[in-house]
């Protein structure tokens, strides 16, 4: 009958996309997000290309350095809303209570029933890759602005730091947890590092 056809078309959308769907397929070098895949690391890469060579390019400091800030935004809130969410199932925000106090909140998705993971190993290294490694790059420019004597430059790198060095942070908290987590965490390790020497 059409309505039970009707009622058959309708299901529940978890959180987190195609969480039914993942535990399904092989996710050990599958890329399911290919387009979250590409922008995650399009704009990081694009914001560091035009810096690198925006001086080749142009003249005008104002051009460049709206382009890089345009491109580090488009970056930081692909990456917080969207690519960490698809990728590895992380994403982090601030949330204000009744009372008006700020808390920040870190999520990761929970494994599925079958105890399997949603994620793709393949978007997993091309997430954490991109995240580690840009913020790096924008610090050894900061270094090298700093020391060039290249002041003008210094606000457009210190952006890049602070911006993609938020997402990396907010992505780590999401991953091992809580503060006390991550500090008991280097405690047991360094503790182990101690011990076995």
């Amino acid at each position: 009958s059409p309505l039970q056809d009707s009622s058959d078309d309708i299901e529940d959308v978890s959180l987190f996309d195609a969480d039914d769907d993942a535990s399904r397929r092989s996710k050990k070098s599958k890329i399911r997000h290919p387009v979250a895949s590409f922008f995650h690391l399009f704009f990081r890469v694009s914001a560091i290309v035009v810096y690198l060579l925006c001086e080749l390019l142009t003249s005008s400091f104002i051009a460049c350095m709206v382009t890089i800030i345009l491109l580090l935004s488009c970056d930081f809130w692909a990456v917080k809303n969207v690519t960490g969410r698809l990728m590895v199932g992380l994403r982090w925000w601030n949330q204000v209570d009744d009372d008006g106090r700020s808390h920040w909140v870190f999520e990761a998705r929970k494994v599925s029933a079958q105890g399997g993971k949603t994620s793709s190993e393949a978007e997993s290294r091309i997430f954490w890759l991109g995240l580690i490694t840009c913020p790096m790059i924008w610090v050894i420019f900061a270094f090298s602005a700093l020391f060039s004597f290249k002041v003008k430059w210094l606000a457009v790198v210190v952006m890049g730091v602070v911006l993609q060095g938020a997402n990396l942070y907010g992505y780590i908290r999401c991953k091992v947890g809580s503060r006390k987590t991550l500090t008991s965490m280097a405690t047991n390790y360094l503790g182990k590092q101690f011990l076995r020497q």
